[in-house]
C-alpha cells in the first residue's frame, strides 16, 4: 500500500515536471513567435492562426493548472505534517482538496476549449448566463448534492472508513464522491446515498464512539414469563467465547414494548472495536440462541398440554 501510494505520489511529481517543460515551451514559442514564422515562411495565415489559437488555448489549461496542482501538494504535505498523519492516510480533507481541483481543472480546459476557436471567455460566458440560469434550475439536485458533498467532505463529523448508520443503511464509508456517499454494509454490498439525503439525514456514527453497538430486537410470547434479567443471563453464556471483542459486562437486555400477546425486548452488545466478521458470529450466535430458546420452550409447553401439567415459566 506504501509502495503504490509513493509510486502515485511520483507520477504526480513527474506529470507536474512535464506541464512545467511543456508550459516554459509555450511561453518561449509566444515570446518568440515572430521569429518561428520568420524562419519557417511557409506557414500559411490560417495554419499560423490556428497554431496561435491552440497554443494559447494550452497555455491558458496549463498555466492555472499547473499552479492549482503545486498548491494542492504542498497544503496535502503540509495538513499530513500539521496532523503527524501516514503518507498513505486517507483523509477527508484530502478527499475534498482533490475534488475541488478536479473541478477547477474541468474549468479551466473549458475555457481553453472556446479560446481555440478564438471566442472571448467574457463574451461566453455573458452570451450562456441565461442558460447556464436555466440549467441550474434544471439541475439544482445535481449541484446540491456537489455542495453538500464538499460540505461532507471538509466536515471533521465524517471521515473515510467510519462506520455509520443513516435511516435503515448501515456500513462503513468506502467514498466520498460530488454526488453520493457511498457505504459498504455487513453483506458487503455497495449502498450509495445522495449527498443531499446523507446531509439533511440523522447520522449515527459508531466509530467516533469508543465502542461498537451491536443490537438485535426480537419478540418472546407474553405467557412465556421472560424478563430481561433472565435473557441476559442466557445470552451472556452464549456469547462468552466472545469476551476478547465484547465490553466487560456490555450485554443489555431492555423491553421495547409490552403488546396483548408478545414482548418487544432488544439486546444490546457493546464491543471493543469494529471487526464485520465478529460482529457477524455474535449476531448469529445471539439469533441462534433465542431461536432455540423459543423452540425449547415451546417443546415444553406442548408436552405440559399433553401431561396436563402446567408449562414452566421463568421469572
Amino acid at each position: 500500500m506504501i509502495e503504490d501510494k509513493e509510486r502515485k505520489i511520483g507520477k504526480e511529481l513527474l506529470m507536474i515536471a512535464v506541464k512545467v517543460i511543456i508550459f516554459s515551451l509555450l511561453v518561449y514559442f509566444y515570446i518568440n513567435q515572430q521569429a518561428f514564422y520568420d524562419y519557417s515562411p511557409s506557414f500559411e495565415k490560417i495554419a499560423k492562426t490556428r497554431i496561435e489559437s491552440i497554443a494559447k488555448a494550452l497555455m491558458i489549461f496549463l498555466g492555472p493548472s499547473l499552479a492549482i496542482s503545486t498548491l494542492r501538494l504542498v497544503v496535502i504535505y503540509w495538513y499530513i505534517r500539521k496532523h503527524n498523519f501516514k503518507r498513505n492516510i486517507k483523509d477527508n480533507f484530502i478527499l475534498g482538496i482533490n475534488r475541488i481541483v478536479s473541478i477547477f481543472n474541468t474549468v479551466f480546459l473549458v475555457i481553453a476549449i472556446i479560446t481555440i476557436f478564438n471566442v472571448d471567455p467574457k463574451e461566453f460566458i455573458f452570451s450562456v448566463s441565461i442558460v447556464a440560469a436555466a440549467i441550474a434550475v434544471t439541475f439544482k439536485e445535481y449541484i446540491s448534492n456537489m455542495i453538500n458533498g464538499l460540505i461532507i467532505m471538509f466536515s471533521d463529523r465524517l471521515s473515510l472508513g467510519d462506520h455509520i448508520k443513516i435511516g435503515d443503511n448501515e456500513g462503513k464509508i468506502l467514498d466520498i464522491t460530488l454526488i453520493n456517499m457511498i457505504l459498504q454494509n455487513e453483506d458487503s454490498d455497495m449502498v450509495i446515498v445522495p449527498n443531499s439525503i446523507a446531509f439533511s439525514s440523522v447520522i449515527i456514527n459508531q466509530s467516533k464512539q469508543n465502542t461498537k453497538k451491536l443490537s438485535v430486537e426480537f419478540d418472546m410470547a407474553l405467557e412465556n414469563g421472560y424478563t430481561p434479567e433472565y435473557l441476559e443471563n442466557h445470552l451472556n453464556k452464549t456469547i462468552a467465547g466472545y469476551s476478547s471483542n465484547i465490553v466487560p459486562g456490555g450485554l443489555t437486555v431492555k423491553t421495547l414494548e409490552i403488546n396483548k400477546d408478545v414482548v418487544v425486548f432488544k439486546a444490546m452488545v457493546l464491543l471493543k472495536y469494529y471487526d464485520k466478521i465478529k460482529e457477524r458470529e455474535i449476531r448469529r450466535a445471539i439469533n441462534t440462541a433465542l431461536i432455540r430458546l423459543s423452540a425449547t420452550l415451546k417443546k415444553v409447553n406442548n408436552k405440559s398440554v399433553i401431561d396436563g401439567t402446567a408449562p414452566k415459566t421463568n421469572g
